[in-house]
């Protein structure tokens, strides 16, 4: 209750078992062609440093929109993060809330030029140019000593499907995302955000939604950014 008073936003997730992707794309009547394709790329280090120190660096392409860039840390407490940050248009902290857990996170986003991120990927353009100034210095604050962004391995890329839905029996928007990892293995995710007041009715609804759609949400969930660093780190030449 205390992160939920001090952060800005909710999101609900859960992902569901391989085993039932095909069915639940088709109890929640899913199009697959319209679907937006995502190409999305962590660095850190091979140790996976960053991911101890709970910071997490990511810049992804998005089909028909450009490119964009994240620097998270998780866990924070809201109350602890800097007035001026808060204050930034830039930066959100959230609860993520899954079956079973959950936790809060700040993270800052910023717009890379087209097609840097494409270079970056090349090897012609350098990590640090992928990130703003304002993201410079939020990395600079939590990132481990000595470990500057130019010094990071690419983790990647992973290629996402990401669908938006509006569910008539719900009456509010879901997202459905798929990742698809270079192993053939793959994360689906459904999720929805919502205020921090409305987050334990929407809670309730979008379960209840679920169930009657036969989707069961009682595997064990998976972390789709744990899994993705801890393949490319193990794969890493």
């Amino acid at each position: 209750m205390g992160l939920l008073k001090g952060s800005d936003s909710v999101e609900l997730k859960v992902t569901l078992p391989e085993a039932d992707h095909v069915s639940a794309i088709r109890a929640l009547e899913l199009d697959p062609l319209q679907a937006q394709l995502r190409q999305v790329v962590f660095f850190d280090t091979p140790g996976l440093d960053l991911d101890k120190a709970g910071v997490v660096v990511r810049a992804r392409r998005v089909q028909g929109k450009g490119d964009d860039s994240v620097v998270k840390l998780r866990p924070v407490v809201p109350e602890t993060m800097p007035r001026e940050l808060r204050k930034s248009t830039s930066f959100r902290v959230e609860v993520d809330a899954l079956p079973g857990g959950f936790v809060c996170s700040g993270t800052l986003k910023g717009a890379a030029r087209p097609g840097d991120v494409r270079r970056a990927l090349l090897g012609e353009r350098s990590v640090r140019k992928l990130f703003t100034k304002e993201q410079r210095a939020f990395y600079g604050t939590h990132a481990p000593d000595g470990l500057e962004l130019d010094d990071l391995e690419l983790l990647g890329p992973i290629f996402v499907l990401k669908l938006r839905f509006l569910p008539r029996e719900l009456s509010r928007k879901m997202v459905a995302e798929l990742w698809l990892y270079p192993d053939g293995s793959r994360i689906l995710e459904l999720s929805t955000r919502c205020s921090t007041s409305q987050a334990f009715q929407v809670a309730a609804e979008t379960r209840a939604y679920l169930a009657e759609k036969g989707v069961d949400i009682s595997a064990e969930q998976q972390t789709k950014t744990r899994k993705a660093l801890s393949y490319f780190a193990a794969h890493l030449s």
